[in-house]
């Protein structure tokens, strides 16, 4: 854990003051000091392109008066700039006269170890494995053109120091492995792109060659594709595949349950609490308490802890994500889901790991049910309005289904629609829920933070698909 002030002209007392002077009239503030360093090695037409490694360290300051937040960073942790910054607050919130919220709740619960995956393997042994990826995939078939794959991680130690002194701290892992493959037949070329993550060490992963497996399944995936024939268009039932097809649900659904849509009414769901929004059997968690998940966290960025959070539990609409701010102005309890991208950045509700539970179908019940639609296998790009859940998501790998039967795979479908339609629509759930490999980084208001995704098979009855066949 960081000693953040082991080389600053600041004692642990001068700051306590400092932060108690700065929000002794405020609603609510804290002080987050933050110290990163992360790295990302690529490897690229059989060279390593490029190796880098950042270090940052730095503080954000927030105070907040009502609904106003005043905000104030820097990459400097001194007593000049801690005292600049709390001026820059207090210009902001003049008349602030509100009553500190002192309530955080506390809990012994880790949900992954304090490490620092970027030492515990040294960069010639990371670069040795991606050469090893590239010349496995270039030995498999003569039909590989193209690899690419990255190692990215990352250890962030933060400290929260609230009014009075208190102190909240965290140290987060995080990795991704990415593989990405080419093939080419008959002049046609097809890409498959896998990869794999949490909050764990790179060898977690990696030990006795699991990265073969990740290659095996980019090799798979783009293989498919280059067997696969242009996608039905039109309105048809849609096979969903377990773990990451849930990202639909997080993008679609999610981000219209995060507290500050619903508190500014540009939500769909702002008025729908306690009603129907989901077929009987949809039950949709957030739940940052799973072990070394990537979106899993010890505590949130004001020092909350997480919890898992049931949203849509039987088809009813149970809870919003919120996060302090707007768990006070809706008159509820802070769900643990203030995120921020990093201490240059104010926090706002978000989704950690998002997840459709379980029903009793299976998925060969799914497919036989259908006389003709789509099985969307895994998802990649797509445009999403995060308040309607109107999306539009591209398909990576999909299959036809005719009478019941899996047929060829397919290219160029496309899923349309939007989030709380489709919800309407599930009419089977299947019993094999799975997480998704660790890969998701959710977006919002400019922001980038890990997250995760889970869901079982589901059959959704009528949805828009968008396709190439003329």
């Amino acid at each position: 854990m960081s000693n953040f002030f082991d080389k600053s002209d600041l004692t642990r007392k001068d700051v306590d003051k400092i932060v108690s002077d700065t929000l002794k009239n405020c609603d609510d503030g804290e002080l987050y000091l933050e110290d990163s360093k992360s790295e990302s090695i690529l490897l690229d037409d059989n060279t390593i392109k490029s190796s880098n490694y950042n270090s940052d360290l730095g503080f954000g300051f927030r105070a907040i008066s009502g609904e106003v937040v005043a905000y104030s960073h820097s990459n400097e942790i001194s007593r000049e700039s801690l005292k600049n910054s709390s001026a820059n607050l207090n210009s902001t919130l003049k008349s602030s006269n509100g009553t500190y919220n002192n309530e955080i709740p506390k809990s012994n619960k880790k949900y992954y170890n304090d490490i620092n995956p970027i030492e515990q393997k040294s960069l010639n042994s990371k670069i040795e494995i991606l050469n090893k990826v590239n010349n496995f995939l270039r030995k498999k078939d003569s039909k590989v053109k193209q690899v690419t794959a990255s190692f990215t991680g990352e250890q962030k130690s933060i400290e929260i120091i609230r009014l009075g002194g208190e102190a909240l701290t965290d140290v987060r892992p995080l990795i991704r492995f990415n593989v990405s493959v080419m093939l080419e037949k008959n002049g046609r070329k097809e890409t498959g792109v896998y990869g794999i993550g949490g909050r764990q060490s790179y060898d977690d992963y990696l030990k006795n060659d699991n990265w073969q497996n990740v290659c095996e399944e980019a090799f798979r995936i783009a293989s498919v594709n280059l067997e696969s024939k242009p996608a039905p268009a039109g309105e048809m039932k849609v096979v969903l595949g377990p773990g990451w097809p849930a990202i639909l649900i997080h993008e679609a659904i999610g981000h219209g349950l995060e507290g500050d849509f619903n508190r500014k009414k540009t939500s769909a769901f702002h008025n729908l609490m306690g009603q129907k929004v989901a077929s009987e059997g949809v039950t949709i968690v957030d739940d940052g308490t799973i072990d070394k998940r990537r979106g899993s966290l010890t505590i949130d960025d004001e020092g909350t802890p997480t919890e898992r959070t049931v949203l849509i539990e039987n088809g009813i609409l149970k809870n919003f994500m919120q996060d302090r701010l707007n768990a006070r102005l809706m008159n509820t309890r802070s769900t643990g889901s203030g995120r921020r991208e990093n201490y240059k950045h104010i926090v706002l509700p978000r989704m950690r790991n998002t997840m459709m539970l379980s029903g009793n179908q299976t998925q060969d019940e799914m497919i036989r049910s259908v006389d003709k639609g789509i099985f969307a296998v895994s998802f990649g790009g797509g445009q999403v309005d995060i308040t309607s859940g109107k999306f539009v998501f591209n398909c990576t790998e999909a299959y036809e289904i005719i009478n019941g039967t899996l047929g060829s795979p397919i290219k160029g479908a496309t899923l349309i629609g939007d989030g709380p339609s489709i919800l309407k629509e599930v009419s089977m759930v299947g019993n094999d829920m799975m997480l998704d490999p660790g890969i998701g980084t959710c977006g919002k208001a400019g922001q980038g933070v890990p997250v995760g995704v889970a869901q079982p098979s589901i059959l959704i009855d009528k949805m828009t698909v968008g396709g190439t066949k003329l």
